[in-house]
């Protein structure tokens, strides 16, 4: 059952959509994506602690420098591991399914790509219109930095989520032929490039961990899809395995214990993606997985189900736009001379008002939603399957454009803007051929 809304869904549309779900469909998979991306939004909601200073100078605040026994919190907070966990399961059924049916890798990646990317390009136009706009009508670039810095992270973990999709074929083929031993080659491959990273101070060698790491924490996917993970006690060791080795790693070696980058507490270990995040994903697979019962017969819920079935129908949509509009709160906030945002981060009055401030932002949220969630919805392609060459220059360049994006911002501090960035995602979707231009309609025009 495709999770698909129309831009009209009602209730009881979401019923009937509920009430068709195949009995062999996990549901688990579909509440777990749902859960984590919905953490990883209150997450990134709370740690962007913004605020206004007496002299009504806006600031973003660094909530985990503040707060040090939120440290420890992320180890249950940051849940991208889960996010590439459930990964790895839907596409190990998605790749299977596209090779029985004679599906090509080209045709796979691309439809892949239209799933994933297509719901970014309104984002895309969106800053490629708003930053030169704000700039022309007096913002200052360090403002527009701080701005496009905190709305595009998502599209870091997007990039990072598209190359290991990419990897699928390959990956489960290790799976499939060398089991847990792909697992544990791949964590010592991850291990070897932070020894090469942090002893020679080379941070650009730490960056391809974004594959290695994420793409073997997607190979639990595997795991799980395939049976390997069956039974309580075998995912109860897997998290212990898990959290022995993120205690040995934290205690022993130089990372930080935040799972969420912060400077100035030992190893950054998000920025770029370090082993002690692979580790974290198999504590936290294996307790997600020793939960997978109780969590079968919660989402076996109607109403549970439903509500799934709606997160997940706008999920790139809920995960690409919510800083975003926690910037457009901001920027109303500051028109009407800091209006909320007088509160400092960490202070007893501040995390009193983060229940309301979370509301506010989910309302933003939800009306940028309901404008922009049928994007997710890219109408069929039936074209034939392109030569995998075009799809793989596609995932790098779209790749490349979000990760410069997410790293540099659109705006620098010393007044350079970067107005083109976001193009660059946009020219390699048609450039590819991810998305067709309707050139012949308006040749008959």
């Amino acid at each position: 059952m495709p999770m698909s809304l129309t831009a009209t869904s009602t209730p009881s549309r979401l019923a009937a959509m509920a009430d068709a779900t195949p009995d062999d469909r996990n549901r688990v998979v579909d509440l777990l994506r749902g859960a984590a991306i919905l953490v990883v939004v209150l997450g990134h909601w709370l740690m962007a602690a913004v605020y206004v200073d007496n002299g009504g100078d806006l600031h973003r605040g660094d909530l985990l420098g503040m707060a040090l026994w939120t440290h420890p919190l992320t180890w249950v907070l940051q849940v991208m591991p889960v996010f590439f966990l459930v990964g790895g399961y839907a596409n190990a059924i998605s790749w299977r399914a596209a090779s029985s049916r004679g599906t090509t890798y080209g045709g796979w990646l691309r439809t892949r790509l239209r799933r994933l990317v297509i719901p970014v390009l309104p984002l895309m136009v969106f800053w490629t219109i708003l930053a030169p706009a704000a700039h022309a009508l007096g913002a200052d670039t360090a403002t527009l930095n701080i701005a496009s810095r905190a709305s595009l992270v998502p599209t870091w973990f997007l990039a990072a989520y598209v190359v290991v999709v990419s990897l699928a074929p390959l990956t489960l083929k290790l799976w499939d032929r060398f089991g847990w031993w792909s697992i544990g080659g791949g964590l010592a491959a991850g291990a070897l490039v932070d020894y090469v990273s942090i002893s020679t101070d080379q941070l650009l060698v730490g960056f391809l961990n974004y594959a290695i790491v994420w793409g073997t924490v997607h190979q639990l996917g595997y795991a799980w899809r395939d049976g390997a993970l069956a039974g309580t006690g075998r995912r109860l060791l897997l998290a212990a395995v898990g959290l022995a080795g993120l205690l040995a790693l934290v205690h022993y070696g130089p990372y930080g214990v935040s799972m969420v980058g912060v400077s100035g507490h030992g190893v950054n270990n998000s920025y770029p993606t370090r082993i002690t995040l692979g580790f974290l994903g198999l504590m936290q697979a294996g307790v997600v997985l020793a939960l997978e019962p109780a969590l079968a017969r919660l989402v076996a819920r109607r109403r549970v189900w439903m509500t799934t079935i709606f997160v997940n129908a706008r999920i790139m949509t809920i995960y690409l736009w919510h800083l975003t509009a926690l910037g457009i709160v901001v920027a109303i906030s500051m028109s009407l001379g800091g209006a909320g945002l007088g509160l400092e981060p960490n202070t007893a009055g501040w995390w009193a008002f983060r229940p309301a401030w979370f509301g506010i932002l989910a309302l933003a949220t939800a009306l940028l939603v309901v404008v922009l969630g049928r994007f997710e919805q890219p109408a069929r392609d039936d074209r034939p399957a392109p030569h995998l060459l075009l799809p793989v220059l596609a995932m790098v360049t779209i790749c490349a454009g979000l990760g410069l994006m997410a790293a540099l911002g659109i705006a620098t501090k010393d007044g350079t803007l970067r107005w083109y960035l976001p193009l660059i995602p946009i020219l390699a979707m048609v450039v590819f051929g991810v998305v067709r231009v309707p050139l012949g309609r308006f040749a008959r025009s």
